[in-house]
């Protein structure tokens, strides 16, 4: 149950609708991941549930687990596509805690040291580059 006023114009509920364009890597009934457009790294990919949840608390229990199932998925497929020795997994909850679309997202972000993040939600990407990175992890999960 929904304890928020959830924002049905947030860019990832757009994204899911097919009103907004995004780098999709993976689809099944409950979860969409795509290519972060202001990545921390290269590889920097989101997987969203297609559930109308702005946090965790939110969340229907059910799309929790599919969303984990969908970021194990997809991280082992980044790690592999850019060869990273690291992954990072965050999610974010509230404004406070560094949320800046609200709407439940994970980020996977590959990890190399000595490599580091780029700032959070500030630069956006090469939209030819973040299209291979896509291809790459697709090319990755099979």
């Amino acid at each position: 149950m929904l304890t928020v006023a959830y924002d049905p114009n947030n860019i990832f509920a757009k994204i899911l609708r097919g009103e907004a364009p995004c780098f999709q890597v993976y689809e099944d009934e409950m979860t969409f991941a795509f290519m972060d457009v202001m990545p921390q790294a290269e590889g920097h990919t989101l997987v969203i549930p297609k559930y109308p949840a702005e946090d965790l608390l939110d969340l229907d229990p059910e799309y929790a687990a599919a969303m984990a199932k969908t970021v194990k998925k997809i991280a082992a497929a980044v790690k592999k596509a850019f060869d990273a020795p690291g992954i990072l997994v965050a999610q974010l909850n509230g404004a406070p805690a560094g949320q800046t679309v609200f709407h439940i997202h994970t980020h996977i972000i590959p990890r190399s040291q000595g490599i580091d993040l780029k700032l959070h939600a500030r630069q956006m990407a090469d939209f030819d580059e973040l299209k291979k990175h896509a291809e790459r992890i697709k090319a990755a999960m099979n």
